[in-house]
């Protein structure tokens, strides 16, 4: 299965070793992140720093475990379904659009957050993290 992670959720397992961390290194599935949205993690790195007690070097390393398992979706994969993914989510939350794209752009692909915003729209499937563990026991 192919799960396109919401920022927050990719956060959540910057910040602490949580069972979404646990999950994003050790299910079976497919994750992906839009590439264009890297830019929100470095932006809260400080802030990932502080929250979490991990070292610049701790930080990183996790950072870089995590996308051995994170395949990033070009700008331009994304940018090819970027129009249908704005009218799905524009009158809902903009900035989820990428998200949304990022999944549209992918056959077959689910949503994981925990944002309410994005069980307002009807055309991708959104899971939380307790949802996500379930689907993995199957």
């Amino acid at each position: 299965m192919k799960i396109v992670l919401d920022v927050n959720v990719l956060l959540s397992a910057l910040i602490k070793d949580s069972t979404t961390r646990g999950v994003l290194i050790k299910a079976d599935f497919e994750f992906y992140f839009p590439e264009a949205s890297l830019h929100k993690i470095r932006k809260y790195e400080e802030y990932i720093l502080e929250k979490s007690g991990l070292s610049k070097e701790e930080y990183e390393k996790i950072l870089h475990n995590l996308f051995k398992k994170i395949k990033l979706v070009s700008n331009e994969d994304i940018k090819m379904r970027w129009q249908e993914a704005k009218k799905i989510m524009e009158h809902i939350d903009e900035e989820d659009v990428i998200f949304i794209a990022t999944a549209l752009s992918l056959p077959n692909s689910i949503v994981w957050s925990h944002d309410k915003d994005f069980q307002k729209q009807e055309k991708i499937i959104t899971l939380t993290t307790e949802q996500i563990i379930r689907l993995g026991e199957k």
